[in-house]
């Protein structure tokens, strides 16, 4: 059996399309045996995620978006 919508919480991806305060990004994460691209929003509280950065997703709203927060602190 595959990963449920709650597994994906905790998961980590990669930003493939920033990720912002009124942006709409995308991020791709391996799952199901494969890497797959879903839409990101950042998760409260969170700033600007650009191309390249390492993400951990915190929601999942099926089918295709998550809202990320980096998963490592900047500094």
């Amino acid at each position: 059996m595959g990963e449920t919508d709650a597994d994906m919480v905790g998961m980590t991806g990669r930003v493939t399309g920033t990720v912002g305060p009124g942006l709409v990004g995308e991020v791709i994460v391996r799952i199901r045996g494969g890497a797959e691209h879903f839409l990101a929003h950042p998760a409260p509280g969170e700033g600007l995620l650009t191309v390249g950065t390492l993400v951990t997703v915190v929601e999942h709203l099926p089918p295709r978006t998550v809202y990320v927060m980096a998963a490592y602190p900047a500094g």
